[in-house]
Parts: C-alpha cells; structure tokens; sequence
C-alpha cells in the first residue's frame, strides 16, 4: 500500500480536507458550549497544510478562527465580507517578516467568507483555533 499524501502531511499525519490541503484535528476542548446549532466544544484547534499548487477554497465558518502560523512558507488569507457588509474584503499575510507587514497570526470572525493561498512556493503550516469549536455541520464551502 502506497501512501500519497506530501511528508510533511505524512509526518503530522494529516488527512485531505474539502476545502484544499491537509488537516488533523490536534486538541478538542473539554468544556461544552450551547451554539444555535447545539452544542459544541468551547474551542477545537487542527494543523492545516497547504503545499505548491494547493489553496483553500472560499469557505465561511459559523464560529470565530484563530490562524497561527508555523512557516516554513507565507500563507495569504483572504477575508470575503459577509452578508450585511461584503464590501469588507482584504487579505493580510502570515509570516515571519514583520517589518514588512506579515502577521504571526490573524483571526477570522465568524460568519466571514475565507480562503487561502501560499504567497510562493513553499509550503505552509498553520495551526487554526476555533471557538465555539468546529463542526462540519457549521461550515459551509462557496457554490
């Protein structure tokens, strides 16, 4: 049996995710949290990683998300807006050049349009914090 994933997915043995790249969920918190959804961990986090050729597709979570950066590449997160103000959109990138405008981490408030692409081609892990904690049932990919 032959295993196809990248090393570094191999490595931290992440899984394909359905927006684009690789993830495994790290941490799930133990304390439950009443969402209009039912209830959730208070917070979960997953290593996400993106490799030459891959992005995460637009995608919206109903909860707020933490993205901390790891590298070795620069990550571009793109915010789309959302419903009452979709002119809000921009991008900021993760990495380690902070005199020139790269952040470390970035946060994505919930119910805001995201997706992300490497700024070159190296590829990128990141760690994603959410809170009310992710569920599938709460995300949802653009048509």
């Amino acid at each position: 049996m032959t295993d196809d994933r990248p090393t570094t997915a191999r490595l931290l043995d992440l899984e394909e995710h359905p927006e684009g790249g690789w993830f495994r969920r790290m941490w799930t918190g133990t304390y439950a949290v009443d969402t209009p959804a039912g209830e959730r961990p208070a917070a979960t986090c997953i290593h996400y990683l993106l490799t030459p050729g891959e992005h995460s597709a637009w995608h919206v979570v109903t909860s707020d998300e933490v993205w901390l950066w790891h590298g070795p590449g620069r990550l571009e997160l793109s915010f789309g807006g959302d419903a009452t103000e979709p002119h809000l959109s921009h991008t900021v990138v993760l990495g380690s050049d902070l005199a020139a405008g790269e952040r470390l981490q970035a946060t994505v408030p919930a119910g805001v349009w995201q997706a992300a692409r490497l700024v070159d081609d190296t590829e990128c892990v990141v760690s994603c914090l959410v809170s009310p904690g992710f569920s599938f049932e709460d995300w949802r990919l653009a048509d």
